[in-house]
């Protein structure tokens, strides 16, 4: 029995890919007993590179290793007949359901939200979907980058004179997943509150438009529409190649500040200059300025500017590389990285707590289960026999 923060809470977990995956792992990490309920072909995840020592095997995707620890594996068709009546055996005496199908999925499979509260009335239902349980995209399918285009968030990242931009990799996927896990927490509150479930309707993009705060508050009340800045070369914040790789510097000069102090602190001479001693002649001669400014970046080291800067409560920051993020000194004084001993592959590196608690820890008590592992014990204690299971494999139950 785990002792964390979420010790005695359980859960069955449908989800597949990231977002959904994301969210069960924040809740198994704090001690939820989670029960991922996989089709018998596995979650789709289980193919997602890379893999360990760059092997192709669907016990060796990093990112499902990582998206699933301390949960257990059951195989189920829940296109099966049997296989929905089992399901509704495992939510008999649950506290939530957590999936991410396409809104349209679970109705067709009998299991909508009306049937799943009349068998059990203390269940959360959380889903989190690429537009939510409602409106008429609903059904609409989509990926990361045009969840971060319809969510608004594009239109206001990259170079006013370029195409937008977008964050790499899933951040839409996993910023959804942190709010499904929140708000199904939150659901489960009320739960032991009240007794009752609920509908928790988690939209990717909405999650994206989420972090539009500033921005869609000045439209509504102001009219005003943030553009892409125009990355002129004379932008005392803008990104600056040095010897040994890159840093964004910010020194953080405001209207009363003296120009005085950046020539200073860059030891730079040709910067005390009437071209450049206020904000206006800065932007008039913005060509010029970026000239000298990369010409003395290019002469400093990262590290020695960085931490130059900091002396000074200027606001810089270093663009580390992977490896230098894994060996950043206040990332590994915090043990943010942690390894993970696996029973087949050894040690791996994963990303550790996404927050501290000192009373109920993060901890990984299991690595990510092999696809149905757990089938045995999770159905012999709803009674299925060796012969019951032998059976259930060959009707592709399953």
């Amino acid at each position: 029995m785990s002792s964390g923060a979420l010790a005695g809470v359980k859960v069955i977990d449908l989800t597949h890919h990231i977002a959904g995956p994301y969210a069960t792992k924040l809740l198994a990490d704090f001690g939820a007993d989670v029960l991922k309920i996989e089709r018998p072909g596995g979650d789709p995840a289980r193919r997602l590179p890379p893999f360990h020592r760059d092997e192709p095997h669907q016990e060796k995707s990093l990112p499902f290793l990582y998206l699933n620890t301390n949960k257990r594996s059951l195989t189920l068709n829940l296109k099966s007949e049997q296989g929905r009546a089992i399901l509704l055996e495992l939510l008999a005496d649950a506290d939530a359901l957590v999936e991410n199908f396409a809104p349209s999925v679970m109705p067709s499979l009998g299991l909508d939200y009306d049937t799943l509260r009349d068998h059990n009335p203390r269940l959360v239902v959380a889903s989190v979907s690429n537009f939510g349980q409602t409106g008429p995209w609903r059904d609409y399918r989509a990926t990361e980058i045009v969840e971060y285009a319809l969510g608004g968030l594009m239109y206001i990242f990259g170079a006013y004179d370029r195409e937008p931009l977008k964050h790499a990799l899933s951040q839409a996927q996993f910023k959804a997943g942190t709010n499904l896990a929140s708000a199904t927490l939150m659901a489960l509150y009320h739960q032991r509150l009240t007794g009752q479930g609920q509908r928790v309707d988690v939209s990717i993009q909405e999650s994206i438009a989420s972090a539009l705060r500033d921005v869609t508050n000045n439209y509504t009340y102001t009219g005003a529409v943030r553009r892409r800045q125009p990355n002129h070369t004379g932008d005392l914040t803008r990104l600056r190649a040095v010897s040994d790789g890159y840093v964004l510097p910010n020194p953080g000069l405001g209207a009363s500040v003296d120009w005085q102090i950046l020539v200073d602190f860059l030891d730079a001479p040709e910067l005390d200059d009437p071209r450049f001693d206020n904000a206006s002649a800065r932007l008039e001669n913005a060509e010029a300025l970026g000239e000298i400014l990369d010409r003395i970046f290019a002469a400093k080291q990262k590290q020695d500017i960085f931490y130059a800067a900091h002396e000074k409560r200027f606001i810089y920051g270093v663009i580390d590389s992977p490896e230098e993020t894994v060996d950043n000194p206040q990332i590994r004084a915090r043990e943010y990285y942690v390894p993970v001993e696996h029973p087949e592959l050894g040690e791996i590196n994963f990303p550790g707590a996404p927050f501290l608690m000192s009373g109920s820890p993060w901890r990984v008590e299991s690595t990510a289960p092999g696809l149905g592992q757990h089938n045995g014990d999770v159905l012999g204690r709803l009674g299925y026999d060796a012969t019951q299971l032998a059976y259930l494999t060959t009707a592709e139950v399953i």
